[in-house]
């Protein structure tokens, strides 16, 4: 079988279940190595593309800017990030957005970006103002789609509420070991920290206002890889049992886990090894059984109240 497909937006094509995150492309040791991991995406049946213009300083959109061809492009969908200013702001004004998307365009070498996505939330943010880049970039054809990432319910709504086409993305960090949003989910009306609902029901939001979620960090918690952490040996016992019994990776078990729940969250993978990518693949033709999934939550040190 092949990779799965889901439906972000009527502006752009169908993406891959599973997306290439190009943070690190740049540590490859040469523009010919990672256009070979690009290439062995490709044939993977990875479509989806997710960068940042902040990713090493600028220089993964342009690293992948000198790999893309004319052929390659016309066969992915690009998505970037913008409004991080490191060490300085948080940045939605209409100015910033602008210029950070000509950058990309430039180091890119591309004429449009499918999904743009606003990096973090921006306490400063004035809705009308984003929503008046948003209309220049989209009438301009510089941007298909725009999404956001890091955002609540009511950051969404805000910025919704003068968007003349609501955001179509929200890309948050998400993992069997790093979940609290299923954890607040599961702990509704109980006094313990599980139960504290810090991001508003943003699962159950997205659902109901059709926002395709993102995962980035699949392979992590919040101090590092959970794949062969002695923090946390139950869980990889149980996903070295399930990757025998589904023929896989222990990797590609933990993505079949995101990809189970039926909110349809695309995964992101940053891997830069090709063989490693070409086993989380196979995660899109695994449906994880409800009793397989609960265990791995389980055994990543959750409890059911």
């Amino acid at each position: 079988m092949g990779m799965k497909r889901i439906k972000i937006s009527e502006n752009i094509p169908e993406v891959s279940s599973i997306g290439l995150g190009c943070m690190r492309i740049t540590g490859l040791g040469s523009t010919e190595n990672a256009r070979e991991l690009v290439e062995a995406a490709l044939e993977s049946g990875i479509n989806f593309f997710d960068h940042a213009d902040i990713y090493a300083g600028g220089e993964a959109e342009a690293e992948f800017g000198r790999i893309m061809t004319p052929e390659m492009r016309k066969k992915m969908v690009l998505q970037t990030k913008c409004a991080i200013r490191p060490g300085i702001c948080y940045d939605f004004s209409k100015k910033h957005i602008l210029e950070a998307v000509d950058g990309s365009l430039k180091r890119l070498k591309t004429d449009y970006i499918d999904i743009l996505l606003l990096h973090r939330p921006d306490a400063l943010m004035e809705p009308e103002e984003v929503a008046d880049a948003f209309d220049i970039l989209k009438k301009a054809g510089k941007v298909h789609c725009f999404g956001v990432s890091n955002h609540n319910p009511m950051q969404i709504e805000l910025l919704n509420s003068c968007l003349n086409e609501p955001v179509c993305v929200n890309q948050i960090q998400f993992s069997a070991a790093h979940c609290p949003t299923i954890d607040g989910g599961l702990n509704v009306n109980i006094h313990n920290d599980a139960g504290c609902s810090r991001d508003g029901s943003l699962i159950e939001y997205c659902r109901l206002k059709k926002i395709t979620l993102q995962a980035w960090s699949p392979f992590r918690y919040s101090k590092g890889v959970f794949i062969d952490s002695e923090e946390f040996p139950e869980l990889n016992k149980v996903l070295e049992r399930l990757a025998e019994k589904y023929q896989v990776t222990r990797n590609a078990i933990a993505v079949a886990w995101i990809m189970r729940h039926p909110a349809g969250i695309q995964t992101i993978v940053g891997s830069t090894q090709i063989r490693r990518v070409q086993e989380i693949c196979k995660a899109s033709n695994i449906v994880l059984t409800r009793e397989e999934w609960y265990e791995i939550y389980l055994s990543a040190g959750k409890a059911l109240p």
